[in-house]
Formats: C-alpha cells, structure tokens, sequence
C-alpha cells in the first residue's frame, strides 16, 4: 500500500516539527503480521523492506491459502516452515507462542505484552530478548536496551533473533544516498543568521553551545527548561 511522506510536516498546522526531512523516493509500505492470531505457513522468499531496518519473510499460509508478511530472523531461510500457537508441543526457530511455554534462557523477538496487542518489543534489526525468570505469574525478560520487564506468562513471543544484525555497520558513502531517504543536510548553528539560530552571525554570541530553542548541548542530558 502506498504510504505518504510529510517531510517532517504537522498534519494539522503544516509547520516544521521534525528537522532534516524531506524529499526522497517513493515507498511503499508493507504490512506486516505482528498479530497473535493462529496460523502454519511456508516461507517463499526473504524481502527487502525500504521502510524497515530488517528483511521480511513472504510466507504462504497453509490453512487459509493467503500469504502475509512477517520479520525475518536469523538462520531460517525459504522453505522452513513457521508457526503461531498457544498450544505447541514443541518449539523450533520462528514458532510464535506464549512465553510461559519455553524454557528460560531463550532468544525471543516480536515479544507482544498480551494475546489482543500486537508485537511492541525487539522488533529491530538484530534485536532479541532473552527469558530470565519464569514465575506463576510474570515473566522476567532482558530487552535489548538492558532493561528488564515484566511481562505476562501469557505473553507472545517469536524463537530467534531478527536478521540483518550488520545493519549497523553499514557505510553510508556519500550525501546522495541519505537524500534518497528523505534525509535533509544538517546544517551548523554558526552558519546560520542571528534570526535563525543562537549561534548565528558568525559568532557563538559568548554563550555556550545551546540548540535551536536555546538548551544547552553539553552537560547533563536532561536540562529543565526555564
């Protein structure tokens, strides 16, 4: 489905609220299946997606014949078969099924809080959480970010990590291939005008470094704004 480009516009003033974006080629998105709903599928092929940091699998469903999109995850490739179930006997990479079912210290993704939500948690390129504690009533799970949370034994969650984990490492190369993205120059504070920027006219104005709207750039992260 075709998906439209703001350019960092507001949908109900118009004005500027995200810096750095426009232009950029046409994409169009892709929806994918972060629902907890049952399904046994066959993965046909692994996609490039324009709008994601990661691949997706293009699986066939083998119950009601449609195909639908899902993340795709490390080591599984075209051909294996998935699944999502409450009831599995057993697991295997890219089952989709409750978390009170596996065992503690398994690499999950796609995690969703609840049966009704869908997918929330570690649904990046190369991200996966990992089971630490099973209780009668929570599940404790490391994030990606190092945290830990408490989710639900009834929970969702897909076995694996998702592919594409070098994504990081990626060399950009030159200006052209952000422009192709939609992402504008960044322009620096001190080649501004005085009316654009704290920093502008040549001259820092014998203040510290500040943003745009006059906070301080270095220090502690969080600064109270007065």
């Amino acid at each position: 489905m075709g998906k439209k480009n703001f350019a960092g516009r507001s949908s109900q003033t118009g004005r500027i609220t995200v810096r750095h974006q426009g232009g950029g080629c046409k994409r169009l998105y892709r929806v994918v299946n972060f629902t907890n709903i049952p399904y046994f599928g066959l993965i046909l092929a692994v996609c490039y997606d324009p709008i994601r940091n990661t691949f997706l699998n293009y699986n066939y469903n083998l119950k009601t014949t449609k195909t639908f999109f899902t993340l795709s995850l490390k080591n599984l490739y075209p051909g294996a078969l998935i699944c999502c179930n409450h009831n599995l006997a057993e697991y295997k990479l890219g089952s989709r099924l409750q978390i009170s079912q596996l065992p503690i210290g398994t690499l999950i993704n796609a995690i969703a809080t609840n049966f009704h939500n869908a997918a929330k948690y570690a649904r990046a390129a190369g991200t996966y959480g990992q089971i630490l504690q099973l209780t009668e009533k929570i599940c404790k799970v490391r994030l990606p970010s190092g945290n830990i949370f408490n989710f639900l034994r009834t929970s969702y969650a897909t076995i694996g990590c998702i592919a594409n984990s070098l994504y990081h490492k990626q060399v950009v190369g030159k200006a052209g291939r952000n422009r192709l993205k939609g992402k504008r120059p960044s322009v620096r504070g001190i080649a501004m005008n005085p009316v654009d920027h704290p920093h502008g006219g040549r001259t820092n104005g014998g203040r510290p470094s500040v943003t745009p709207w006059g906070l301080p750039t270095k220090g502690k992260p969080t600064v109270k704004k007065n």
